[in-house]
């Protein structure tokens, strides 16, 4: 029997393979993708990871960089951003400020100190968007594919974000926000650790660790 192709038969297999990655790379492939970075975090007992954070507004010659870190364990979190470090217990959050020596004692809808919530950090998309893929980059060896997150509801500042997501570790690398008021701010996740050994009383707040604060409750 004659195995070869007409190619004709060859051009139209084609096509249909094109047509079906074009069909599997748009919402329904973008939401899948983040599902699954989301099983894999969820699989996690904690997480502590360096990131880069930049806002930039071109036209206002604006651009500020600073960096942090911050370790995870389901809800509890303890963040070291912008000289201030913030611990947040499952119950109050507790921001301090080494600068000047004070700390304040706030539940978590009373608190707004830091705008980067690192409990919602890895997970937040999941709720709020719309969903398209997105551009792929090749990064120090790593494929990135982002992912753009249309908000549902109008959204006086944001008018989309882009999340780039590790193709093959299942994790974010990178959060893109674009503002209305074409401001970006990025942040770009480094150095992640899983799984790591925490002392029982890491995310505990001890006041004597603190003995000439004012606390503000």
């Amino acid at each position: 029997m004659n195995n070869k192709k007409h190619p004709s038969m060859r051009l139209m297999c084609l096509l249909l393979v094109s047509s079906t990655l074009l069909f599997a790379q748009g919402p329904e492939q973008a939401k899948y993708l983040l599902n699954q970075v989301s099983a894999e975090i969820k699989k996690q007992k904690n997480l502590r990871f360096e990131f880069q954070y930049v806002l930039e507004n071109k036209e206002e010659d604006i651009r500020q960089e600073t960096e942090g870190k911050v370790t995870l364990a389901g809800d509890q979190y303890k963040l070291e951003f912008l000289e201030v470090i913030q611990l947040f217990d499952g119950d109050k959050i507790y921001t301090i400020v080494p600068e000047n020596e004070e700390i304040t004692v706030s539940a978590p809808e009373e608190s707004e100190a830091i705008s980067v919530n690192p409990s919602q950090l890895l997970n937040f998309y999941e709720e709020g968007y719309g969903y398209e893929w997105d551009i792929s980059q090749k990064v120090m060896g790593r494929n990135i594919q982002f992912v753009k997150l249309i908000p549902t509801e109008e959204n006086v500042d944001v008018q989309y974000l882009l999340l780039g997501i590790d193709i093959a570790k299942n994790s974010i690398y990178k959060l893109i926000e674009i503002g209305n008021n074409k401001t970006s701010t990025t942040l770009t996740i480094k150095n992640q650790e899983e799984n790591i050994s925490l002392p029982p009383d890491f995310f505990e707040f001890n006041s004597a660790e603190f003995p000439n604060y004012y606390i503000n409750n």
